[in-house]
């Protein structure tokens, strides 16, 4: 008789499985971009990193199944400015010979005023501290364009304190923000 109740079981557990939602999982595109942006002197500056990945899993009817993982290779970092592009790897800014990798893993995802916020975790400079990113996401069938934004706080994670953390020269907010085109997998 439990030989029968277990195939019932696991029977009804097949069958149930199909219909449990799950968030699609995404290819990010090389078309992709990872940015910042901040100021210097008053003057704001963009940059980007040109080596990231992300695992992308996002449905937006499923957003407790969703999940953004997403790794830096610091010294990608690429600004206009000789100055600045020199300055930004060594160790007074990102470390990148300490400190190689940045990583953002989100923690879950809200609705705010109709609008999603991805909260998670930046590991950053060695310092692992909570991000909340707005999120925009459109889906194109398959496919999809994946935007996120938020403001993050130099100093909270070491990068230019010390000599540089006058914030009336180097701004303290840096503003970060992706375009991510995707590819259903």
């Amino acid at each position: 008789m439990k030989t029968v109740h277990r195939f019932a079981a696991g029977a009804l557990l097949m069958f149930a499985l199909p219909c449990a939602a799950f968030a699609a999982d995404y290819a990010v595109q090389p078309a992709s971009t990872l940015g910042f942006s901040g100021s210097f002197q008053g003057s704001s500056f963009d940059g980007g990193f040109k080596q990231w990945q992300a695992t992308i899993s996002y449905d937006p009817a499923q957003l407790a199944q969703s999940k953004f993982d997403v790794n830096v290779t610091m010294a990608s970092v690429a600004v206009s400015d000789k100055d600045q592009q020199g300055a930004l790897p060594g160790k007074d800014f990102f470390d990148v010979a300490q400190y190689p990798t940045a990583h953002f893993v989100t923690t879950g995802f809200r609705n705010v005023g109709g609008k999603v916020v991805a909260d998670g975790r930046l590991t950053l400079r060695g310092v692992t501290k909570p991000v909340s990113l707005a999120v925009d996401f459109k889906s194109q069938g398959k496919n999809a364009t994946l935007d996120v934004s938020g403001t993050l706080q130099r100093l909270a994670f070491g990068v230019g304190g010390g000599d540089y953390a006058d914030t009336s020269v180097i701004g303290a907010d840096v503003k970060v923000h992706a375009h991510l085109v995707l590819v259903g997998k």
